[in-house]
């Protein structure tokens, strides 16, 4: 297992997505493959993405790492890394929610609140295709692992 530095505040890891809507579940896929790979202290989560649920998640954590499906227009596969903290969120990329309001739209609305966590940081990945199946594409299959290392590499760097 990686060696992992910690930081007074846990660390919390949201995999967003639904299996069932081909690469809309590659935020879950991922983490569970980092749940294999990482151990204490980071806690690891799987979500939907509805908005109530992810503020309410998030709530007890000053550093969360988010991972999603984006529809961007970009090459399936594309790997896109925001600074929620710092920076407002393209609504337009995470628009193939199937909840009310979008992983983003939940975001600035937790920033309004004053209920953004002190780092919060999401790895967007180009889905290809989101139509009913429990299967990623082969491109964004392919780029798991890249998103899985620059994750753990992120941890161990100490920003997290």
């Amino acid at each position: 297992m990686p060696e992992i530095s910690s930081t007074p505040s846990r660390l919390l890891i949201i995999g967003i997505g639904n299996e069932y809507r081909g690469d809309d579940g590659v935020g879950l896929w991922v983490a569970r493959r980092l749940r294999e790979t990482l151990s204490a202290p980071v806690t690891i989560i799987e979500q939907s993405g509805e908005g109530a649920a992810l503020l309410e998640a998030w709530k007890d954590f000053q550093n969360v790492i988010l991972i999603d499906a984006v529809h961007s227009g970009a090459a399936p596969g594309t790997i896109f890394r925001f600074e929620a903290h710092q920076q407002a969120i393209p609504t337009q990329f995470f628009h193939y929610s199937t909840h009310a309001f979008s992983v983003a739209e939940a975001i600035e609305l937790a920033r309004a609140l004053r209920q953004l966590p002190a780092r919060l940081v999401i790895y967007g990945i180009e889905g290809k295709n989101f139509a009913a199946g429990i299967e990623l594409s082969p491109e964004v299959d392919k780029m798991t692992p890249e998103v899985i290392d620059r994750i753990i590499q992120e941890i161990q760097s100490g920003k997290h």
